[in-house]
């Protein structure tokens, strides 16, 4: 009995052409959204765990009276026993004092995906790893050298990030505009997150009125009679 034998017609070079074209015009057109929706997630991540260290740093503030500074890092120290160190004056070194005082349950809720940053290994039993070079992504507002604590201006940034990538700029208080698409994520004194507007231009987050983050004077939520400093997180 014979067999049928069934034939199709092949793509030709033209079809295959334009079929190669539609799939790159279609991935030039998804790209972008699908980028944007990955900054999002990052930031949505950023605002869950700046949350979290808002809890966290009110739970600190009730055991030793202010966020941590290196006033508290002697009474941690003394309290605890712990051998974790918190010289050197970045944020990873005071955000170290929660973990000590075993208030912070785990390195994840300093994380913030920046370009300094890596995934935390929750790793912490030394100095040395407990919340290492680039496993912090949120810079830490302070009075001077001093803390803020809630007596104070309750709307007052203690927390913010991404910063940019030197420790001058994050000084000066700008931010990466690309990595939140100009967003900014901003933990306040009283446990509220936002996330403010940044300009491309001067890498600065807006805070209304035509201010800066920390712009001071006795027209903003600083007043005149702090000094406002960001502390930048280790990079990695």
């Amino acid at each position: 009995m014979k067999q049928k034998l069934i034939t199709g017609r092949g793509f030709t070079l033209v079809e295959l052409l334009v079929d190669i074209v539609i799939i790159a015009a279609l991935a030039g057109l998804t790209a972008p959204m699908v980028i944007r929706q990955r900054k999002k997630a990052d930031q949505t991540e950023a605002v869950n765990n700046a949350k979290q260290i808002g809890i966290a740093m009110f739970e600190f503030e009730n055991g030793y009276g202010s966020f941590p500074d290196s006033t508290t890092g002697d009474q941690v120290t003394e309290n605890t026993g712990t051998t974790l160190t918190f010289a050197g004056g970045q944020s990873n070194d005071f955000f170290r004092q929660l973990m000590a005082a075993e208030i912070a349950p785990s390195e994840a809720m300093f994380y913030a995906k920046a370009n300094y940053t890596k995934k935390p290994d929750n790793v912490f039993n030394t100095s040395t790893s407990a919340l290492a070079a680039g496993e912090v992504g949120f810079g830490y507002i302070m009075n001077g050298t001093t803390a803020f604590s809630t007596s104070g201006n309750p709307s007052r940034p203690i927390v913010a990030a991404p910063l940019a990538g030197s420790t001058t700029q994050a000084a000066d208080g700008t931010f990466d505009v690309d990595m939140y698409d100009s967003k900014a994520v901003v933990l306040r004194v009283d446990n509220s997150v936002q996330s403010l507007n940044v300009l491309k231009t001067s890498k600065q987050a807006q805070v209304g009125g035509g201010k800066t983050l920390l712009q001071s004077g006795a027209d903003t939520v600083w007043g005149t009679d702090a000094t406002p400093t960001m502390v930048a997180p280790s990079p990695k």
